[in-house]
């Protein structure tokens, strides 16, 4: 793989601009498509075949599309010591209501005043009125959305407290914004700093957003041709701006060296794309892995977004190994520092200059003091992955502290009891479904936690009926789950009508329980290839081995740190996390994903250059010092980067990627700073020569070479340019 890498490089740096013009061609042409293309993304998470998602096509066959619409709820509140239903708050609360039914895109705004269905408050101090849209809530424009709350101000004047909530406020997820443009700055910065040149620092960016700009217009272009989540562009976006920069830092970084080496340009840049290329090819192969698995799920939104971002994956390693050399055969040696530039040729092949006396000393400290290194480490990340064990998942996600739909949803807890808020629906289909819903009715109504259960309504012919059942507890309560099962277990169908549960609720039990059924499946079978594949690179079990456990305590303290700041609310206004609880129900299969790939990132950045050093004849203790002593600070930057772009989703971020991007962003510092750089370390301290075993039978297994081993045999010569 090496010499294969190191002819591409080769020919991408002697034929630069043809490269870079292909390149810039390939983001004209995707970002026109974007523009004149692309459609609308949705922002409803639900799985074809679960009893609650196929009982709402069937509403939208029997009842129309407004069944299964957008909804708001629009709560009116009485001052205190008034009804609502007083005289002057009543006629408030009908003008209002007359107002929202003339509204672009509005089908229906129910009087919860009227005498034949009232939805007031047991303590006459509040009533909500419904309204209701033909269309999904991704399809609710922002001028509809705008003009609901407009709506309210004129009972606001009157005296009335009102306020608004519903799946058709939330706006779908944008990319870009302050804090996001903050972690690219604090990029270019790191960057900056890691090079001492800006040119290479500009030019490493400006890389990584070329490949992140064609993969997320290409993004937004598929969203014209088919049904998009809003979250799968910025989740691209976020993972291949963040691993584009990290990919294209280890190629100049190793360019760098071949130049102080004393190579020419051209030879250094394909001796790079040769050596670091394909580790950034191995290590983008792992998150590839990661990502793609999402499909074994079976969920159509998770294989979407794992597709995606893969595909951004794959667009950032092909930048790294094409156009990353190119440019660098355009700006020469001005990849060095200006004081770099006429020295002469390093000897010994040492890369590091003077300065750095801190990181070998660190790689001292913890080969000596390996048991230790590694209690502590462990220690450490197990300590904060306790919350973790407390972990609840939803897809009712709360509104943010201080928004509108957070006090109506205050309002309508206290006044009309938890349940209100998240109904269940029982739809009866069939020919006899009118008759059965009479025997259906009473029997839900009997059970346990059921504050209400109304009278059946028919569709207009007959062939159905909807029951709606308000819960005494919440959506995220335990309580409503077991009813949840328990009417799915204690109804029976009748002879040509189908019982089925559904509703915003039973959508979100269904999709959590899939989840949580996969996340082990899905963990088995991702960590089982990538494995696979580190057994490949470094012809050893235990390396591997030790790769894959540290995982686990990444992934157990990231899971504990969000946990604690997402759902506990432990520092909660100091990332801005808007509201608190229950964890989405797709963020940890995600997060697992993602976290997983880049965790293998750094161990095979890492480790290789130690496998490099004991495979040119180190003995095992000093091969660990040389390999990280070489691949620590730069690793070290590459996860100060990916901190940062992470950690820059989380401030003004959607309610969805923060807690994903809180997770992600913690979950690179602990598998950088404290498994990578600790805990690894001082296991293969531990080990000895046998950390690089390999079984005698396992022998025949292909090399695939990420050190460049073959490289340094016979490199291909490149002839000198002028510089």
């Amino acid at each position: 793989m090496a010499t294969l890498l190191h002819r591409l490089g080769l020919a991408s740096v002697r034929h630069r601009l043809a490269v870079t013009i292909a390149w810039l061609v390939a983001l004209v042409a995707v970002a026109a498509g974007a523009v004149t293309l692309s459609g609308s993304t949705t922002n409803t998470f639900s799985i074809p075949g679960q009893e609650s998602t196929t009982a709402l096509d069937l509403m939208k066959d029997k009842f129309g599309a407004a069944s299964a619409g957008a909804t708001v709820q629009v709560v009116f509140q009485a001052p205190d010591g008034q009804k609502i239903t007083d005289p002057q708050n009543a006629a408030q609360v009908a003008q209002t209501v007359a107002s929202l039914g003339t509204l672009p895109g509005v089908v229906s705004a129910s009087n919860p005043l009227d005498q034949a269905q009232p939805t007031v408050s047991p303590d006459l101090a509040a009533a909500y009125s419904s309204v209701t849209y033909a269309v999904t809530p991704s399809e609710v424009t922002d001028d509809q959305r705008a003009a609901v709350l407009s709506a309210l101000d004129p009972a606001r004047a009157g005296g009335l407290t009102v306020e608004a909530r519903g799946e058709a406020l939330s706006n779908p997820a944008d990319i870009g914004g302050a804090s996001e443009i903050l972690g690219v700055v604090v990029a270019l910065i790191v960057l900056a700093l890691t090079y001492g040149s800006l040119v290479a620092a500009g030019m490493n960016l400006l890389t990584a957003v070329a490949g992140v700009g064609i993969g997320a217009a290409g993004l937004v272009t598929l969203t014209g041709f088919m049904d998009l989540q809003s979250t799968t562009p910025i989740l691209a976006v976020m993972l291949g701006l963040a691993v584009g920069i990290d990919y294209a830092l280890f190629i100049v970084t190793r360019h760098r060296h071949e130049l102080r080496r004393g190579l020419p340009v051209e030879a250094a840049a394909a001796m790079a794309v040769g050596t670091a290329g394909a580790a950034v090819v191995t290590a983008g192969l792992t998150v590839v892995i990661a990502l793609v698995g999402l499909s074994v799920v079976g969920v159509p939104f998770l294989s979407e977004m794992g597709i995606a971002a893969a595909a951004t994956i794959v667009i950032a390693v092909l930048v790294a190994i094409t156009l990353v050399p190119a440019i660098l055969g355009f700006i020469k040696l001005k990849a060095l520092p200006k004081k770099q530039r006429d020295l002469p040729p390093a000897t010994g092949g040492e890369e590091l200059p003077d300065g750095r006396g801190f990181i070998k000393g660190w790689a001292n400290l913890v080969a000596k003091q390996r048991v230790l290194s590694l209690i502590v480490a462990i220690g450490v990340l197990a300590v904060i992955a306790i919350p973790f064990f407390s972990m609840e998942t939803t897809l009712n996600q709360r509104p943010a502290e201080g928004t509108t739909q957070a006090r109506a949803q205050a309002i309508m807890d206290a006044r009309f009891g938890e349940g209100v808020s998240n109904p269940l629906l029982v739809l009866i289909d069939g020919p006899n479904a009118v008759a059965h819903a009479a025997t259906v009715q009473p029997k839900v109504a009997g059970l346990a936690d059921v504050a209400l259960a109304t009278p059946a309504q028919p569709n207009q012919d007959g062939t159905a009926a909807l029951i709606t059942i308000i819960p005494s507890s919440g959506a995220e309560d335990q309580k409503t789950i077991d009813l949840v099962h328990t009417i799915r277990d204690t109804v029976d169908d009748a002879d040509g009508a189908e019982v089925y549960v559904t509703g915003s609720t039973a959508v979100s039990i269904d999709v959590s329980q899939k989840l949580n059924d996969a996340l082990p499946v899905y963990l088995a079978l991702v960590v089982g290839l990538a494995f696979v594949l580190l057994v490949l690179v470094f012809r050893s079990l235990l390396v591997p081995v030790v790769g894959v456990l540290g995982f686990l305590l990444t992934i157990g303290a990231a899971f504990g740190a969000t946990v604690a700041v997402f759902q506990w609310g432990w520092a909660a206004d100091a990332v801005n996390a808007g509201s608190t609880g229950p964890i989405l129900s797709l963020a940890p299969i995600i997060i697992v994903g993602i976290l997983f790939g880049l965790a293998m990132d750094y161990q095979v950045f890492l480790v290789s250059r130690m496998h490099e050093a004991h495979a040119h004849g180190a003995e095992p203790r000093q091969a660990i010092i040389t390999g990280f002593r070489q691949a620590a600070p730069v690793v070290t930057a590459a996860a100060t980067i990916m901190f940062a772009v992470f950690a820059a989703f989380v401030p003004e971020g959607n309610d969805t990627i923060k807690p994903i991007g809180f997770a992600l962003a913690v979950g690179i510092a602990f598998d950088a700073f404290i498994v990578r750089m600790i805990a690894v370390p001082a296991a293969l301290a531990l080990m000895g020569k046998a950390a690089w075993w390999l079984p005698s039978w396992l022998r025949w297994l292909p090399e695939l070479d990420v050190e460049g081993a073959a490289l340094e045999r016979r490199a291909p010569q490149a002839e000198p340019v002028s510089v």
